[in-house]
């Protein structure tokens, strides 16, 4: 053994310190395991410091830039100016307490946080990278929790400077006049509904015929429609091919067009940080995606536990957290099973977006029934002043509730309910009978579940099947 490869011994070693990774570093600690976790930069991961956090705290500054406009109708005279520089440091903040909460609970837990980059050398030990140093660790067990990057574009390559990240794009000093923003997914939707509002001229290139690919038709063509009614043109079916000076080259159906472009971002997805941990040397199975192969307890070799956007599934915070106690408790000795019936997507967007198990047209299909109550029937919504939008319940021949989908003002509060109902396999007569405050969007759970139950109240009697 070379000089200074000796190394230290750990029981429970977590690597990455996003969502997944802090959250198994808490649970291991409580369940009495003496735990070291390992991140490269900042604790929280993307999520919390340049991604879920930053970004829906800009769409709060960005919903108050845009008062005035929504409440002329009301009354109420409003103007609003943006500092940008005093809504980074707001941004920044916000991000800086939430971080500081998580190192003291990590330190009221006992957990050692080590600085660096790991990488496996073999099955049970790994080297970690700071700045000149090396240290080597062997481990009982590791829970492997290091994320995920943006997909480059080999024809656009990131600068930092005019072509960027999100990240790059959420802490920008100033707001860029014209934006184009590359990709129609969420984190493109959300970024251009923030933009817009600020005071942007923003255009979104998707390659897609549709926003929001994988979400309901309907909810994709509201969420367009939202967009276009903030300003933003959406060039869909249409991909970004090169820069040039007379701005960015796009090209479609009816040919190419340069788009003006004082900053681009390109949001075309994500890929798993499986590569820079050296997955395959700990005898790991990595998929063509970059997807590590895991069984339901979250293992992917003898004491390694793999979770979060490195695994099959949507690469969500909630989901990587709810990964993270299964291996910690499995690590422990415990029996626990990763088995949702569900797991929620959300959308920030203008309108928001709420998507949990099988939408109507996929219910449709499979011959299940629907119902659709409209925000327009909504006491709640009509004194917010927008009643774009509906709640819609699928249920099964039993009557079962297996999915529930909105779209409108603030729907991404109701996931709670909506993901109970399915996981705890509430029937359309459970949620019809369950009272609901008045006036609250919640309402329109019971709503939708007393329509489908073939007993409207708010709206006329009509079919099932989203024929209301």
């Amino acid at each position: 053994m070379v000089v200074g490869e000796v190394a230290e011994s750990l029981d429970l070693l977590v690597i990455g310190g996003g969502p997944g990774g802090y959250a198994a570093a808490l649970h291991g600690a409580r369940l009495g395991r003496t735990v070291t976790l390992i991140e490269k930069e900042h604790l929280g991961g993307v999520c919390l410091n340049v991604g879920c956090i930053p970004s829906k705290a800009l769409l709060e500054v960005a919903d108050a830039a845009a008062l005035p406009g929504r409440v002329a109708d009301w009354g109420v005279a409003a103007t609003t100016s943006i500092d940008m520089a005093q809504v980074q440091n707001h941004l920044q903040q916000v991000v800086s307490d939430l971080t500081g909460g998580v190192m003291q609970l990590l330190s009221q837990a006992g957990v050692q946080v080590v600085s660096g980059t790991a990488r496996f050398s073999r099955p049970n030990r790994v080297a970690v990278e700071h700045g000149d140093s090396l240290s080597h660790f062997e481990f009982a067990d590791v829970i492997v929790a290091t994320g995920s990057r943006p997909i480059d574009l080999p024809d656009l390559p990131v600068d930092g400077q005019r072509v960027v990240g999100s990240a790059e794009l959420l802490f920008s000093s100033e707001l860029p006049e014209n934006l184009v923003l590359v990709g129609g997914g969420y984190i493109g939707v959300e970024l251009a509904t923030a933009f817009a509002k600020l005071g942007s001229h923003v255009t979104i290139v998707e390659a897609e015929k549709q926003l929001l690919t994988g979400f309901d038709k309907r909810v994709a063509r509201l969420v367009a429609r939202g967009l276009e009614k903030l300003g933003v043109t959406l060039l869909l079916n249409h991909r970004a091919q090169k820069l040039e000076s007379e701005g960015l080259l796009v090209a479609g159906p009816e040919g190419s067009v340069a788009l003006p472009a004082d900053k681009i971002c390109v949001v075309v997805g994500r890929r798993p940080n499986s590569d820079t941990v050296g997955l395959r040397e700990a005898g790991v199975l990595i998929n063509s995606q970059g997807l590590v192969a895991v069984d339901a307890q979250r293992r992917a070799a003898d004491h390694i536990f793999v979770i979060g956007d490195l695994t099959e599934g949507p690469a969500l915070a909630h989901k990587a957290t709810a990964e993270a106690e299964v291996a910690a408790e499995v690590a422990c000795g415990g029996a626990e099973v990763f088995d949702p019936t569900v797991i929620p997507m959300i959308v920030f967007s203008d309108p928001q977006v709420l998507s949990v198990g099988v939408d109507p047209s996929q219910a449709k299909k499979q011959g299940l029934e629907s119902f659709r109550f409209p925000f327009a029937a909504s006491g709640r919504a009509r004194t917010m002043g927008d009643t774009e939008g509906y709640v819609s319940v699928v249920a099964d021949g039993a009557g079962t509730v297996v999915g529930v989908h909105a779209v409108g003002s603030h729907v991404a509060e109701l996931a709670g309910e909506a993901v109970l109902a399915i996981e705890m396999a509430a029937t359309v007569e459970d949620l019809a009978r369950t009272i609901h405050a008045h006036p609250t969007l919640g309402e329109s759970f019971m709503e939708a579940a007393l329509g489908l139950a073939g007993r409207p109240v708010h709206v006329s009697r009509v079919s099932k099947n989203e024929k209301s």
